[in-house]
């Protein structure tokens, strides 16, 4: 065994520059197969994906606006989220619209179902160029990956994704103006609200790879801790309408990411310094 990781370290160690290329493309093409492959599987399963989930935020039974509108009630405000149904229309304009939706549809379905399979081949790639001790933490780091992804992931889908369809689905500028949207717009709103999300959602893990390699520390993240707030809520600004109460739900998560992150970072600092002492 000690003798395979030799060799595989030896092997990392005399690679040219175009001999990662290539192991770097194999990894990218076994990735490419595997969305391809899960995005067919989605294909498949139109209705599902479409009338259950694409769909699913925009129906007044939708288990968020049910939430939100026993909560309006609560504080006296039962006209934010309690409706019969959101007054707008779905229209698909051009002949090849319908087919591209599902196409792509399908294949973002196939990158977030791979995600942890997208998170394991690059983790193959740059494995060889660790040491034995981080290598094993291999199993950890795509768990905790995965699962931050699709935390966020759920996030986005059923508190980002319909605070923004009901936003915008209800928002006029005059009575004159109809809310008939095309379905790669109303796509485009679910598909970034959820993907966003989950990549947000990564920010333990980024600053856990920022601080391994010195860039960052816990005193640099308490120090901007203030800026970090007003980034926060600008970001999420950009990722939900541009309502005060719905800002505040999406940021609230993001604050606690970046106190986690602090901890992180200076759990990991303690990893190095005992690391180092017995060294």
């Amino acid at each position: 065994m000690k003798k395979n990781k030799k060799a595989n370290a030896s092997k990392g160690s005399e690679m040219s520059f175009l001999d990662h290329l290539e192991e770097l493309r194999w990894h990218i093409i076994r990735i490419t197969i595997a969305v391809i492959a899960l995005g067919l599987i989605a294909f498949i399963f139109k209705g599902f994906i479409f009338d259950v989930i694409i769909f699913g935020p925009k129906n007044a039974d939708f288990p968020t606006y049910k939430l939100f509108c026993k909560a309006a009630k609560a504080i006296g405000r039962p006209d934010s989220f309690c409706f019969e149904e959101l007054p707008f229309k779905l229209q698909s304009r051009k002949m090849a619209d319908q087919f591209s939706a599902h196409i792509w549809t399908s294949i973002t379905a196939g990158i977030v179902i791979g995600f942890p399979y997208i998170i394991y081949e690059f983790w193959k790639f740059i494995s060889p160029g660790l040491h034995d001790s981080e290598r094993k933490t291999a199993r950890g780091f795509i768990i905790v990956a995965s699962l931050l992804f699709f935390t966020g992931v759920l996030f986005g889908y059923y508190v980002i994704a319909p605070l923004s369809i009901n936003f915008l689905g209800t928002y006029t500028v005059s009575s004159h103006v109809l809310n008939e949207f095309d379905l790669g717009s109303y796509i485009s709103v679910v598909r970034t609200s959820v993907l966003a999300s989950g990549l947000i959602f990564e920010l333990p893990i980024i600053i856990y790879f920022l601080t391994k390699i010195g860039l960052v520390t816990p005193e640099i993240l308490r120090k901007y801790r203030k800026i970090s707030i007003v980034l926060v809520l600008l970001l999420s600004a950009i990722i939900t309408p541009p309502d005060v109460a719905s800002q505040i739900i999406v940021a609230i998560p993001i604050l606690v990411l970046y106190e986690i992150s602090i901890y992180i970072s200076a759990a990991v600092l303690r990893k190095q310094a005992r690391e180092e002492a017995k060294a």
